[in-house]
């Protein structure tokens, strides 16, 4: 019995890394993509029947794939060590929400949608920034601090100044941030500028300084944080994987770092020897 399950987890295994599977898998992935947007137009409600049915089946091919990929496991708990893997799980678990259920419909849908996510496990790429981007996430978030206390002075001073020009848009601080967000992103900032520069010719420099500040140096340190990570998660990946260059100088450091070590141990076995033949040489020439 242990042999043919053997044998059976084997071909499993060999299914699970083959690259058409993972190609036919994706389609099916963006196939039910396009059965959740279809549902959204009012023109195909007469299909109602036929995308149900294709729905199921999306259904039962992800159960089917998330199945073959935990009886390729040679422990079955090793499937869960993985995040990745418990995500799929989750999603196909959430998916087998029945959609005829009227009051569970709306549910079903909604869960439905997430198996879009599933591209995500699916290609490296997309884990790679997907990654990068949740790590990213606490660094970030004191360029963000810094940024609220950026908006909070320039709201504040922005409320004292401009609040008798246009109350609606400087009457308090809360509105005056706002304000400033509209400036940040570069929505229709120019008409906020003018409105006050009728009173205060020099108010230019008050929105300059602010965008420099915000859209220049904040967005940049953003973007910076963000590229560093990845560039970390690409190079993790790529010695979790084996491929790439930085799998190749990691392999080329190991060999390197064993070869030094093994001419270290002929070294100090020529070495013993020599020491063990000068007794014996001094002794000879003594006879």
């Amino acid at each position: 019995m242990r042999i043919y399950w053997s044998r059976l987890q084997d071909r499993l295994e060999r299914l699970r890394a083959n690259k058409l599977f993972e190609l036919f898998v994706i389609l099916v992935i963006v196939a039910s993509a396009l059965l959740i947007g279809a549902k959204t137009y009012e023109e195909t409600s007469r299909f109602d029947q036929l995308i149900n049915w294709l729905d199921l089946a999306v259904t039962l091919f992800f159960l089917f794939e998330i199945i073959v990929r935990m009886a390729a496991e040679k422990r079955f708990f090793d499937f869960f060590r993985k995040g990745w893997n418990i995500f799929d799980f989750v999603i196909v678990v959430a998916s087998l929400v029945p959609i005829n259920d009227s009051e569970m419909v709306l549910i079903a849908r909604l869960l439905r949608v997430f198996r879009v996510l599933r591209l995500v496990s699916m290609i490296p790429e997309l884990r790679v920034l997907l990654a990068a981007l949740v790590k990213s996430i606490p660094r970030m978030g004191y360029v963000a601090l810094l940024m609220f206390i950026i908006f909070y002075i320039y709201a504040a001073i922005g409320s004292f100044l401009f609040e008798s020009i246009d109350p609606f848009l400087w009457g308090n601080i809360t509105i005056a941030m706002l304000t400033l967000f509209r400036v940040a992103t570069f929505e229709d900032w120019t008409d906020v500028m003018y409105a006050t520069m009728e009173e205060y010719p020099l108010s230019w420099i008050f929105y300059l300084s602010f965008i420099f500040l915000t859209a220049f140096i904040f967005l940049n340190m953003m973007i910076g944080i963000v590229l560093d990570v990845m560039q970390k998660e690409s190079a993790a990946e790529q010695l979790e994987s084996g491929k790439g260059e930085i799998a190749e100088i990691h392999w080329m450091r190991e060999h390197m770092a064993a070869m030094s070590e093994q001419l270290n141990r002929i070294e100090q076995r020529l070495t013993n020897e020599s020491e063990h033949s000068s007794p014996l040489q001094s002794e000879n020439r003594h006879d």
